[in-house]
This record gives C-alpha cells, structure tokens and sequence, in this order.
C-alpha cells in the first residue's frame, strides 16, 4: 500500500495528471530557457566567454558517426537495346582511334627516316641489279589511311554484334544461375 505524498513546505500540491517540474507532456527533460547574451553582457555563471565563441557553442554536439552501408545486389538481367547503343558507340571511339593513330605512326616513321633505312637495307640484300625497291610506294600514306578506316568500319560492325550477342549469353546464363552478385557501399 502506497502512502500519499505530502507536499514540502512552501509548495502547492500539483494534480496528478501535470508534468513534473523540469519535464515535458511526454516526460522529456525540459530544457531551460536561455536568453541571447549581449556584447557588453556577461554570461549568467559569471565568466567571461573567450572573443570568438558564440552562447551557445557548448550545446552543441557533433553529429554521430553514420555507420557504412552496404547493399548486395544481383545484377540479373541486362537490355540488350542499351548494350547495342553503348557497344556500337565504343566501337566507333575505337575506330577514329586506329585511324587517327595509324596515320600518325606512318607520318613518325616517315620524318624518323625508316622507310628510307628500310629501303637501303632491301637493296643491299636484293642487289643493285633489281632496280631498287620503295616501302612508300607500297605502303603510302593514303593506302595506310584507307586501310585503316576499313579495318575500322569492321571492327565497329564486329564488336558490336559481339556485344549484343554477349548481353543475350548473359541473359539466358543469368536465369540459370541467378547473375552477378554486387556489393554497394555508402562512403
């Protein structure tokens, strides 16, 4: 059996449905209202605040650490359409790339000297009867470059349908065997 509390001296007794002193309706602890500190004030502890602090720099908290993330996905299916356009963009980078470099190897060896060398050298080993032979009028700038944009024009049509081939391979082995697994992280 509980006793009633009697109230202290100097104290009104409070129903029983009120908050206590110091806490909220939902029972949190209450906290006390502070007035804005003016320049020429001094805090109401009686110390004096260092120049570059704010009044309330000691209620502030640095927010918790968040933990990392991390999610494990399956990569299970992949559109086609999508690595057809990706595919065949690629390819195309890549053949401006072969042509551009087969050009500019074939200019290097021309301002190095090689094909000359390369000249000199077949026709000590033929002989001078054979009339000589010309790496460039084999091998000229124009034929390097023509050649190069057809290997180029291949490779796009290959590497492409390559692709689309693979994405389908993928597809049917996917629903077999479930896909790829990937792990996401949140840094």
């Amino acid at each position: 059996m509980s006793t009633p509390k009697t109230p202290r001296p100097g104290t009104r007794p409070q129903p029983a449905n009120a908050p206590r002193a110091g806490t909220t309706r939902g029972g949190t602890p209450a906290r006390p209202a502070q007035r804005p500190a003016s320049s020429g004030q001094r805090p109401a502890n009686g110390q004096q605040r260092p120049a570059g602090q704010s009044g309330s720099a000691g209620l502030v908290r640095p927010a918790p650490k968040a933990k990392v993330r991390r999610a494990r996905l399956l990569v299970s299916k992949v559109d086609p359409w999508s690595v057809l356009k990706m595919a065949f963009l690629l390819s195309v980078a890549l053949g401006i790339v072969t042509v551009v470099a087969s050009i500019v190897l074939w200019t290097t060896l021309d301002i190095t000297g090689i094909f000359d060398r390369v000249n000199g050298l077949l026709s000590e080993i033929a002989g001078t009867e054979s009339g000589g032979f010309d790496l460039r009028s084999y091998a000229s700038l124009g034929q390097v470059a023509s050649f190069a944009t057809i290997i180029a024009v291949v490779n796009v049509v290959l590497l492409t349908a390559l692709a689309m081939l693979s994405a389908v391979l993928y597809n049917i082995s996917a629903t077999l065997v479930g896909g790829i697994g990937v792990t996401l992280t949140d840094d």
